[in-house]
């Protein structure tokens, strides 16, 4: 159910759209989608089998993968952490990282309305979480300022904008959820993750060295990678580095 809202919120967030009214409907004919049609996942399966009811076009099979992911991260959170209020702050956390990851793929933005508040309630709400409040204000500086020095940085060697704004204000709320650690994990793995997508893309022939990519769509997966293994990672690289 929480999937199929974040459905709505990809789609008409950035279109600047109330994500509360009007009720769903069909973006190719407009008929509104009736309530036995809208239930998560089997609507799409069984009853409408990704067509709309009434104009037959076909329906995007992103809508039930984001519900199930919605679900496979909503579960995965109360599995490690239990029926605790950090579980729940990290499935907020974890959705709202889903949502940042297809907003901007489709539209290349990353909206204030969710980075912003984002911060402001990581910091709020750290006692509920993994780092100490220390930990998560120097996160969120640390990862606003490497990515505003990365940006400014090819910025002013290329003379290409290098990071958006967009951007930086997630890593800043990345940094306050996850510490400083954490947001340079994430910064290390969505960069990594960016380039072996650029690869591709060069290889596939459907870019070049300076095709943009949208770095959000990387570091948002990237982050919940960082929420769940991160200590783990860290520790291992720590000793495989002190080992040698």
């Amino acid at each position: 159910m929480v999937g199929s809202f974040l459905n709505v919120v990809i789609h008409r967030l950035p279109r600047h759209e109330s994500i509360v009214t009007p009720p769903s409907a069909c973006p190719k004919c407009g008929a509104r989608i009736r309530p036995w049609d809208n239930i998560p996942i089997l609507s799409w399966l069984l009853l409408l089998r990704g067509r709309c009811r009434d104009c037959k076009a076909p329906i995007s099979p992103r809508y039930p993968l984001v519900e199930a992911a919605s679900a496979v991260l909503v579960v995965a959170c109360f599995a490690r952490w239990g029926l605790t209020p950090t579980a729940a702050i990290h499935a907020a956390f974890c959705l709202s990282m889903l949502v940042i990851t297809l907003i901007d793929l489709d539209h290349r933005i990353i909206p204030d309305s969710i980075t912003l508040p984002g911060t402001v309630l990581a910091l709020a709400l750290v006692n509920w979480t993994e780092p100490t409040w220390l930990e998560a204000v120097i996160g969120a500086a640390a990862g606003f300022l490497v990515l505003y020095g990365v940006g400014e940085a090819y910025h002013r060697s290329t003379g290409i904008e290098g990071m958006g704004g967009g951007d930086i204000k997630m890593a800043a709320y990345m940094g306050a959820m996850l510490g400083w650690k954490g947001v340079l994990l994430t910064i290390f793995l969505g960069a990594l993750l960016g380039s072996v997508a650029g690869i591709a893309t060069m290889m596939i022939g459907k870019g070049n060295r300076r095709t943009a990519l949208p770095f959000g769509t990387f570091l948002a997966p990237a982050a919940v990678i960082a929420l769940f293994f991160g200590p783990a990672i860290i520790d291992g690289y720590l000793r495989l580095i002190f080992r040698n």
